[in-house]
């Protein structure tokens, strides 16, 4: 799987229709997971692929929440983007808003991982260290029990995730925030330099 865009490219193409600090944060966060899954899971060759897929996966969700993964494919060719990327970044909102499935692995690693750093990183807002790097499983889980917490995060996607992927959901758990502390550092400089 490989991409005609380059990082850049993909970066200025997020900002081009994301404003809201948040939403960048959030694309730059699911790439550097993308990324680190990637090597870990024996793709490393792939990892560019992985991580654009992850940084533009919610390219239309700002302007157009109503739209979003229908108007990304446009976006997404507009600006060069193969149909492997517009597949990618479409099988992400499998069964919520699209009808695209997740087929391959890199696909499955995105659906159930994007939610999952959702509720992650509202977990980790709430830590003293405001870190994932002391975030640990059992933690988590009881954030997950917890219906009110993150309310927006849906935690049947997650446990649809981590059953495509064909491993239990501590396990894609602990992944996520070992793939989520790889990159911690990485974000924050970078959002320091974009708001």
């Amino acid at each position: 799987m490989n991409t005609n865009l380059t990082r850049e490219e993909a970066l200025s193409l997020l900002q081009k229709y994301n404003k809201e600090p948040f939403h960048i944060l959030h694309g730059l966060t699911v790439e550097g997971v993308m990324r680190w899954y990637a090597k870990e899971l024996g793709y490393g060759e792939e990892e560019d692929f992985w991580g654009i897929a992850g940084l533009l996966h919610d390219i239309d969700f700002e302007l157009y929440p109503e739209e979003h993964c229908k108007k990304a494919p446009e976006l997404l060719k507009a600006a060069g983007a193969e149909d492997e990327l517009i597949h990618a970044v479409c099988s992400h909102g499998y069964g919520l808003v699209s009808d695209v499935e997740p087929e391959h692995i890199m696909e499955k690693v995105l659906f159930a991982a994007d939610e999952l750093t959702g509720l992650i990183g509202a977990a980790v807002k709430m830590r003293p260290s405001k870190s994932a790097m002391d975030l640990e499983v059992s933690s988590l889980k009881k954030k997950f029990k917890d219906k009110r917490f993150a309310a927006g995060c849906s935690r049947d996607v997650i446990r649809q995730g981590a059953e495509r992927l064909g491993w239990s959901l501590e396990e894609l758990m602990e992944k996520t925030i070992l793939a989520m502390r790889s990159c911690e550092e990485q974000v924050s400089k970078e959002m320091e330099g974009l708001c």
